[in-house]
This record gives structure tokens, C-alpha cells and sequence, in this order.
């Protein structure tokens, strides 16, 4: 098969940020298929350009035999109008560039399937433009539910036009594709209120490579005192100053042996720097973000990990987070603040799951992870290890992906 993948904000594994399409493309691959993923060269969390040189509108590059259609994108730094435009840019870019690629750079050749994929809906829009053209099945990807998450995060009211205009174009696409696959295990019943039968809905969450936390790596921390890490983006959704909140209850407790680190970017990041040095939280370390390739390194310097996110309803249908699966696969406690169904380290009783919003909570989950004795630990982190080496691992998951799309070419 000849896949084509239309996500803007695909990265490749030597930068910061999800790769979810690299993964599941690079298994593809090694099982003799092709695979082009069309992407921004503009790093949504860096904000900056990350591939493209002065004058170049496109390049072709080639990780693992994954191919990366990079196009330019007009930059932003905030979720403004200039945000907005870059998505515009971007399906109008990936569109006409998706219909003349193949005369251009003969070795992308045709599609025999495209996928687009969410979150924002210009994406699978392309993707559908680009399917029509070539007249292939067009597939679409649900990795976040737009518009209801802004509604949720109180970005719009469900009444504001721009929410109307979006409810219009996301079922229009779900009635588009020949096949919807979502990330979140309980997504299919948002989509099939909107009148989308239930059988046309895949559940393909996220996973992680595990060639790359080895069993072997999996050992106690090296470092002095105790690491409380969290490695992701810095945004609204992720609800950070709670963290901060927690770090400043330990040092009020005396607790100096714990400490915690920050890795990632995003445009929270100001704020709550500023936020740490405000409350003199020395025990708070930010770093800026690291490739994706590197963040099993980096995971090994933590004693436990943590997974936040804001007390918002749309998390009802479940959540798939890229470094949820990274921190279990890692082999150190977790703790998920988060109010949502099938949580995998509940299942995985790999942790320890608090309310959203509770400072004072996480604060004391903490410390009972730090008054545990280190073989408790290690036997929490393993059964996190063993829990998405039986259901999140990226070689099955693309096997599913695989099989998936073999049946859509297969016809009836």
C-alpha cells in the first residue's frame, strides 16, 4: 500500500512532540509498504521553523524510510488569529501540494488510501480534497474531539458561530470517511450521536515503541533525593500551576529531598516561571524540550512520574496521551490527575489516579510514593511496563492500522 498521512503537526523523531504517525509509519514500512506524512515545518510548541531554509516552500526527508513532506506555514506564537491562519495556510498548502506531488517528486508515487487526521478539522479537510482527486478512500483520524474540547476548555460557547461552522464540517468528514479511527476508548459515542454507525469506528489509541525502554534500563534512579518529573507540553489543558501548587506544599513541609523538573515547552511556560520564582519554589527545575528520540534517557533520571490535566468534561470519553504510555513504559509510578474513564494506570495499577485540581492531593501522593520503600516502586513501575507491552505497544497497534486498511482496499 501507498498510505499518505495529512497531520500538521507530525514531527519526526529527532524533535520534541508527539510522533505517533513516525512510529506506526516506520512498522509500516517494515512490513513493505509506503508511507508520506505531510506535515508543517513550523514546530506548533517551539514556535519556530525547524525545516525549511530561506526561500523553500516544501522539502521531502526521509527518516527510516518514513517520508515527511514538510511545507511552510506562516509562523505564531499564541492561540490568536495567527494561529488560525496557519491552519488555513496549512490545508490550502497541503491540498494543492498534495495534488501535484506526484508529478513533482516521482518517488511519493500515488496513494491508494489517505488518512487525515485531527485535531483541528482544516487536516482531514485536505485529506478528503486530496482522496477525491486521486479517488481513494479517504480515512479519518480523531485524536482530539473538535469542536466539543473548545467548547469544554470555554474557549467558544456552544452557540458561538465559528462552533456552529465547525459542527457543520466535522460531520460532514465523519460521513466522508470510509472509516473513523479514534485514539479515546470511549469517542465512539460522541460520534455516533452524530448519526455515524458504530461499526465504522476504530479504536487505535496511542502507544510507544518499546525498542526503546529496554528491560535492562529499568533500574532504580541515579541521582540524589527524589525526582518528580513531568515531560510534555506546557498549556492551558495540562493545568501546571497545580504542580506548582503541590512543590510549594513539600518545600512548606520540609520535604527538600523532593524535587521537581518540568521538561517541555508551550505558552504556559512564561507564566508559570514566573508563577515558581514568585513563590520561591527552588525545589522546581524547568528544561526546555527535548527530541523524541531522547526522552528515554531523560525519563530514567525520575522516581515518579506525573500526568495533569484540567478538570474539563470532555475527558468523559477517555484520553490517550503519547506520554502517559512513554511514563509506564519507563517503569516508575504514576500519578494521574485527571477525571476521565478507562485511565491506564488505574487498570495498570501502576500508580496512584487524584482528583483534578488538588494541589493538596497530589501534594500527598507524592510524599507516599517518597515514604515507600523502593522495591514497592519498582513492582508499581513494572506493571505499568507490563500493561503496554500487552495493549500499547506501536508494532501492534500498526498491525491493527495495517489490517484496518487492507480491508478498506479489499472492498466489500
Amino acid at each position: 500500500m501507498n498510505i499518505w498521512i495529512f497531520n500538521e503537526n507530525a514531527y519526526s523523531p529527532d524533535l520534541p512532540g508527539g510522533t505517533r504517525h513516525y512510529d506506526l509509519s516506520r512498522e509500516l514500512v517494515r512490513r513493505g509498504h509506503s508511507v508520506s506524512i505531510f506535515a508543517t515545518s513550523f514546530h506548533h510548541h517551539m514556535h519556530k521553523e525547524v525545516r525549511l531554509q530561506p526561500g523553500e516552500d516544501w522539502r521531502i526527508e526521509e527518516f527510516e524510510g518514513v517520508r515527511f513532506v514538510w511545507i511552510r506555514t506562516p509562523p505564531y506564537e499564541r492561540n490568536d488569529w495567527r494561529r488560525v491562519r496557519n491552519m488555513v495556510a496549512f490545508m490550502f498548502s497541503a491540498w494543492r501540494l498534495g495534488e501535484n506531488i506526484s508529478r513533482i517528486a516521482p518517488e511519493v508515487g500515488t496513494p491508494d488510501v489517505i488518512i487525515g487526521s485531527s485535531p483541528h478539522l482544516l487536516n482531514p479537510l485536505a485529506a478528503w480534497f486530496v482522496a477525491r482527486r486521486f479517488r481513494v478512500p479517504f480515512v479519518m483520524e480523531v485524536r482530539d474531539l473538535w469542536p466539543q474540547t473548545i467548547i469544554d476548555m470555554g474557549v467558544m460557547g456552544p452557540g458561538h458561530p465559528i462552533i456552529k461552522a465547525l459542527q457543520v464540517l466535522e460531520r460532514f468528514l465523519y460521513h466522508r470517511a470510509v472509516r473513523i479511527i479514534t485514539l479515546l476508548p470511549m469517542s465512539h459515542e460522541y460520534i455516533t450521536a452524530c448519526g455515524v454507525p458504530r461499526e465504522k469506528i476504530i479504536w487505535i489509541p496511542n502507544g510507544v515503541d518499546l525498542s526503546r525502554f529496554s528491560r535492562a534500563s529499568m533500574k532504580p534512579a541515579n541521582h540524589n533525593g527524589f525526582q518528580v518529573m513531568y515531560l510534555g507540553a506546557h498549556g492551558q489543558a495540562n493545568a501546571l500551576d497545580v504542580l506548582l501548587d503541590a512543590a510549594r506544599i513539600i518545600k512548606e513541609r520540609g520535604l527538600s529531598e523532593i524535587r521537581f523538573v518540568l521538561i517541555g515547552d508551550g505558552p504556559e511556560k512564561p507564566r508559570l516561571i514566573k508563577m515558581a520564582k514568585e513563590l520561591g519554589l527552588e525545589n522546581v527545575e524547568f528544561r526546555n524540550p527535548v527530541p523524541k528520540s531522547k526522552v528515554p534517557d531523560v525519563l530514567r533520571e525520575a522516581d515518579v512520574f506525573l500526568f495533569n490535566l484540567e478538570d474539563v468534561a470532555v475527558f468523559r470519553y477517555g484520553i490517550s496521551p503519547n506520554k502517559l504510555f512513554d511514563f509506564m513504559a519507563a517503569g516508575n509510578p504514576v500519578i494521574t490527575s485527571v477525571q476521565a474513564p478507562a485511565n491506564p494506570v488505574d487498570a495498570a495499577h501502576c500508580g496512584f489516579t487524584i482528583p483534578p485540581r488538588d494541589s493538596k492531593s497530589m501534594a500527598e501522593a507524592i510524599i507516599r510514593l517518597y515514604d515507600m520503600p523502593q522495591d514497592a516502586r519498582e513492582e508499581m513501575g513494572s506493571a505499568g511496563r507490563d500493561y503496554v507491552e500487552k495493549h500499547h505497544d506501536i508494532a501492534r497497534l500498526a498491525e491493527r492500522l495495517e489490517d484496518t486498511l487492507a480491508h478498506i482496499l479489499s472492498g466489500p
